[in-house]
């Protein structure tokens, strides 16, 4: 409860949302002793990818017994989340603690909620200087709050698309200037590129950071993967190749985030990353709704031997590599689907092929959500499409047969509240 109020109180400090600054996160952290030139940090921009990739270089860093601290955004199920210290999520008391002692040095100030647990972040990382930080970059990053970091170990940059559009001016919204508000302003260190969905992507980012003189590594040319039989991949850069495991996370997209989070390790030489640490690592990463398998719980019951999936995505981009994923098992796929209004609806659930059903549904607490009446009359030229109120009716009306599989997806907030309700 004090948890919550002390958030309440943050969230007014300033009447907008987001506001595309660094000014008022600079002059808190002045006031704070600036925290953030006092850590060591890997920072993950891009579209999509970043937890994910996240999630594996801790897994990877924490077998190699070094601690990690992570701050991620925006959170599933608990703002907790955004917090890990010492590879632990702050608890109720700790986060109050921390946030109080933030808020009393920004003395009222006007600050967005982002900016102020950023800088209590920053604030809470200096005090382990030894630890690695993994810092994911949030709306975009030019101007976004972490992006006050003086020096970093590395910057990798994951899969770059066309999201949050509606920040951007109307003449602005293209690809080419996502790729510059997000690369940019990269510090000079290393640069660690992922797969990219299009060789113009590529390019621009090529372009983008010509003048950077950071070592750079971008995948094909410096790093890859390929599949293997008997649940084997490899991995390869100018280091050598690896025979690695199958990880414990579903999807080809979570092997090229893995390959990305290894090529960025490797290259960092004073972490001292062995081959074994990777190849334990990855079978122990732990990732919330990215094609997370629900295996027990109150909505596991309701779809008994059936496989039920959550998944964020809520981009053109996410929704393709989950089609990927979907198209590569052999059973039938129903969808159901809850989105933010700010979203291309049938983009989004265009890139999806050969789906049994689609059942849209309200996402509760959240009024900038699209109802799931209304997504279900901008989908009406899906066959078998529906609409049900809440996600237990909804998983109830779904037509299942033996093998039959269930996915949950189209927002990062459908499914906090899906795995708050199992």
């Amino acid at each position: 409860m004090k948890l919550q109020k002390i958030v309440s109180r943050l969230q007014k400090l300033h009447p907008k949302e987001i506001d595309l600054s660094l000014d008022r996160v600079i002059n808190l952290c002045n006031k704070l002793d600036n925290p953030q030139n006092k850590i060591k940090a890997i920072s993950i921009v891009g579209t999509n990818g970043k937890y994910s990739t996240i999630q594996a270089m801790h897994a990877i860093l924490k077998d190699a017994g070094i601690n990690c601290n992570i701050y991620t955004s925006p959170h599933i199920k608990k703002i907790n989340e955004r917090f890990v210290f010492n590879n632990q999520e702050l608890n109720d008391q700790e986060l109050s603690e921390l946030l109080e002692e933030v808020e009393k040095a920004n003395d009222n100030q006007s600050i967005t909620f982002f900016e102020i647990l950023t800088a209590a972040y920053f604030y809470k990382a200096a005090k382990y200087p030894d630890n690695i930080n993994l810092i994911e970059t949030g709306l975009f990053h030019r101007f976004d709050a972490t992006n006050i970091l003086k020096q970093n170990l590395a910057s990798v940059v994951t899969s770059i698309g066309l999201d949050h559009l509606d920040w951007l001016p109307k003449n602005e919204q293209t690809i080419e200037k996502i790729i510059y508000e997000k690369t940019s302003s990269l510090l000079e260190s290393n640069i660690i590129i992922a797969k990219q969905s299009s060789f113009k992507i590529s390019n621009q980012i090529k372009k983008t950071i010509s003048n950077n003189q950071s070592q750079k590594l971008f995948f094909n040319k410096d790093y890859t993967y390929s599949f293997s039989e008997n649940n084997f991949f490899y991995y390869e850069d100018k280091i050598g190749g690896l025979k690695l495991p199958s990880p414990n996370v579903n999807g080809q997209f979570q092997i090229e985030n893995i390959s990305t989070a290894i090529a960025t390790l490797r290259i960092i030489k004073q972490l001292k990353i062995k081959d074994e640490h990777i190849k334990s690592g990855i079978t122990k990463i732990h990732s919330i709704a990215r094609l997370q398998e629900i295996t027990q719980g109150k909505l596991k019951d309701l779809v008994k031997n059936n496989r039920l999936l959550v998944d964020g995505s809520h981009n053109p981009l996410g929704a393709k590599v989950l089609n990927e994923y979907l198209e590569s098992l052999n059973c039938k796929k129903h969808i159901i689907l809850g989105m933010m209004n700010n979203k291309n609806h049938q983009e989004y659930i265009g890139y999806f092929k050969n789906i049994s059903s689609l059942t849209t549904i309200d996402i509760p607490n959240q009024p900038n959500s699209i109802k799931g009446v209304e997504l279900k009359q901008k989908l009406n030229n899906y066959e078998n499409v529906q609409y049900k109120k809440n996600i237990i009716e909804a998983i109830r009306s779904v037509p299942l047969k033996e093998n039959d599989l269930i996915l949950i997806t189209g927002s990062l907030y459908l499914a906090g509240e899906v795995l708050n309700v199992n």
